[in-house]
């Protein structure tokens, strides 16, 4: 049973009874249904269906030549706005079937994000019309946490603000020279972030690790598209799966550069989201390539 439905409203599926005949339900009455061209004895086909905004189910697998449907894997999915980052996307099969990893090398994070892939179907069809590798595409990434916490923000003046931009500004360009093989950039760096370690060291003496650290994204467990955030809340609306009638805080984050969606229960939060406030949590990635 996937351990994510319950971010999506979904927290009463406890039994395999309960999980087979919600599968069922959604092959029967799905919202969106892509069958693609897969081998000369079957195609692939993944079912979708929609439980409130941005929240649903997509189930996927073989249809054979009498079209009777072969579920492989299923997963919960929630679709983000706006786009997160326009760099290049590399896209890997699992080993075991038609399911899809994606590895973002943005320069705004010091590693390489990799994401679940929401839309392998559109992938497959660009693999099929010889489109990939393509450059140009931007990408849309989402998160799913099951819950979470709501912290004060920390306490910054307008000059403060100005500074820290720029800051982010120059280490930017340090780090698209340092990919491009500059030593001078690649030392600098180096010894910023020396500078910056020592710093932090000192305070953490006398102050509370997350009045130092403002947001942070780093990977978390043994799966390499979970990871463990702290950004400041862009926005904040509640929504609520329509099934289960469970209601969903949906909020636009801002963590380490990068802003996108993360979707979790209420009944998860501790404290109270507002525009300003941090969001810390443990969160499933993934991730719509805009093709």
């Amino acid at each position: 049973m996937h351990q994510y439905l319950k971010a999506i409203g979904f927290g009463n599926i406890v039994s395999k009874k309960e999980e087979k005949e919600l599968l069922q339900q959604i092959e029967e009455t799905f919202t969106h249904q892509t069958i693609v061209s897969y081998n000369e004895d079957a195609d692939f086909c993944e079912y979708q269906k929609t439980y409130g905004t941005g929240m649903g189910i997509i189930v996927c697998g073989e249809m054979d030549e009498k079209e009777i449907f072969e579920r492989e894997y299923y997963f919960p999915v929630f679709r983000g706005t706006g786009v997160t980052s326009y760099a290049d996307v590399t896209v890997e099969r699992k080993i075991d079937h038609e399911e899809y990893m994606g590895i973002c090398e943005d320069i705004r994070v010091d590693i390489s994000l990799i994401f679940h892939v929401q839309n392998g179907v559109d992938y497959m069809r660009e693999v099929k019309a010889g489109l990939v590798p393509k450059r140009g595409t931007s990408l849309t990434l989402s998160g799913l946490a099951i819950s979470g916490k709501v912290l004060f923000p920390v306490k910054k003046d307008a000059e403060l603000v100005k500074k820290k931009k720029e800051e982010n500004l120059n280490r930017l360009s340090l780090l698209n020279a340092a990919h491009k093989g500059d030593q001078t950039a690649i030392e600098t760096l180096t010894l910023e972030d020396i500078d910056t370690y020592s710093k932090v060291s000192r305070r953490l003496a006398n102050e509370d690790v997350f009045t130092i650290v403002d947001t942070y994204l780093m990977p978390y467990g043994v799966e390499c598209d979970q990871y463990s955030i702290l950004g400041e809340i862009q926005k904040c609306t509640i929504a609520e799966n329509h099934v289960t009638k469970v209601p969903m805080y949906q909020m636009t984050l801002q963590v380490n550069e990068l802003k996108f969606d993360v979707c979790v229960p209420v009944s998860g939060v501790l404290g109270e989201p507002e525009v300003g406030r941090r969001f810390k949590a443990n969160i499933w990635l993934q991730g719509y390539i805009n093709f």
